[in-house]
């Protein structure tokens, strides 16, 4: 029996992830398959039940069911439960064991773009799933200074505290300090609206500031334009971390780590 894998969310069509992981095992030599599943917004829990009866080996959790889980899970790792986001399904005989590998994913997409995180001031706009997953990936790495804002500051303030690091604070939009940043990362979803976060061009001024969103799409986002604008260095959207996270996730899932370099210009021409 071929082993299953999939990825979980509402909409899902537009997902690269089948695509990235069928590369994956190919280029591994893996026989399994994986798919895109969209599940009903009041049908999470029932889902899984019903995909760990029918024998899949594990799933990727998009939105909007990452925090549904993290709750669902028997047991989460570590980088998962300071998330308390649970992007990542492994199997166990009576249920799922939860991980988190969008930290993983972009850690290691903005070390390509940038070399080192050492000693970085970071600015993370949004306190949601997407942002509560890279915390602690972010701290191991070294950075400097991690400043959480939100348009609802309370959001970002308890992100910060589960945090329980000096070197991480949570404010709202308004009064996020108006200082140069190393690195400015987008993790709202508001470029998919086509909307954008209050910026301001105080956050760009440092020499080779990198403008960061998590959202990605053919053209630059309406983040990343904005930025450039207001003085950003350099811009780069998510696809990198798209691409990283799911080969720790597949690693996690076969114990083979994919080479990433491979596929990034296949995935990138979809």
């Amino acid at each position: 029996m071929i082993d299953r894998y999939a990825v979980l969310g509402n909409p899902i069509a537009h997902s690269k992830s089948p695509f990235i992981h069928q590369c994956f095992a190919a280029q591994t030599q893996q026989t399994m398959t994986y798919e895109a599943i969209c599940l009903p917004l009041d049908g999470f829990i029932t889902g899984i039940a019903d995909l760990h009866q029918q024998g899949f080996k594990g799933m990727n959790v998009t939105v909007p069911f990452k925090f549904e889980a993290f709750n669902a899970c028997e047991s989460v790792s570590e980088r998962a439960h300071i998330a308390g986001a649970v992007n990542t399904l492994i199997r166990t005989p009576t249920g799922w064991q939860g991980d988190n590998t969008d930290g993983a994913g972009l850690v290691a997409d903005l070390m390509r773009l940038t070399s080192t995180l050492t000693g970085k001031r970071i600015l993370m706009l949004g306190a949601g799933g997407a942002a509560s997953g890279v915390i602690k990936p972010l701290l191991d790495a070294k950075i400097d200074q991690l400043t959480i804002a939100n348009r609802t500051p309370q959001k970002a303030i308890e992100l910060a505290e589960r945090a329980a690091h000096l070197r991480v604070n949570g404010c709202g939009f308004d009064v996020v300090p108006n200082q140069p940043y190393d690195i400015i990362i987008n993790a709202t979803a508001a470029s998919l609206s086509g909307e954008l976060p209050p910026l301001k061009a105080g956050w760009f001024a440092d020499a080779g500031c990198l403008a960061y969103d998590m959202m990605y799409g053919k053209e630059p986002t309406i983040f990343m334009r904005a930025a450039k604008d207001l003085g950003a260095t350099h811009i780069a959207d998510g696809l990198g971390m798209l691409i990283e996270q799911a080969a720790e996730a597949f690693f996690l899932w076969r114990g083979v780590r994919p080479n990433t370099v491979d596929i990034r210009q296949e995935v990138s021409s979809l």
